[in-house]
């Protein structure tokens, strides 16, 4: 059984539209305040400090999770480090920029999903759903 593919021509089109749509995304407010959050908080030192310790935490939890020693203390230790970690101003400002652009982002699929009849963000991936 063959499938037909479409053409070089064809193919080439579609990766032009999609690249062209990248370049309008890249142009919104939503993604312009997105990168700008995100570049602060690259360059924040504390933000960072706050991310390692957290990211620390949450490995060090995963890790007790894996071998049975997981406790509710250590979670809350977890939880703790990452309510503290997004109470920064830096990071709360990248959170709703991030929230933003994603919001953005599920409406375009929405619209390049309809005509297909597939949602891409959703199924075109997986296997199996209901």
């Amino acid at each position: 059984m063959s499938v037909e593919q479409a053409s070089p021509d064809e193919q080439a089109a579609i990766e032009d539209l999609g690249r062209e749509l990248g370049e309008r995304i890249a142009q919104t407010p939503e993604y312009e305040r997105f990168e700008s959050a995100r570049e602060a908080v690259q360059r924040d030192e504390a933000v960072q400090a706050k991310i390692d310790e957290f990211e620390q935490l949450r490995a060090e939890f995963m890790q007790a999770r894996e071998t049975g020693q997981a406790t509710n203390s250590g979670l809350q230790k977890v939880q703790a480090a990452q309510d503290e970690l997004h109470s920064m101003p830096v990071m709360s400002e990248f959170l709703d920029a991030q929230a933003e652009l994603t919001d953005t982002l599920e409406t375009v699929n929405e619209a390049i999903s309809e005509p297909l009849a597939v949602d891409f963000g959703g199924e075109a991936g997986g296997c199996c759903q209901d």
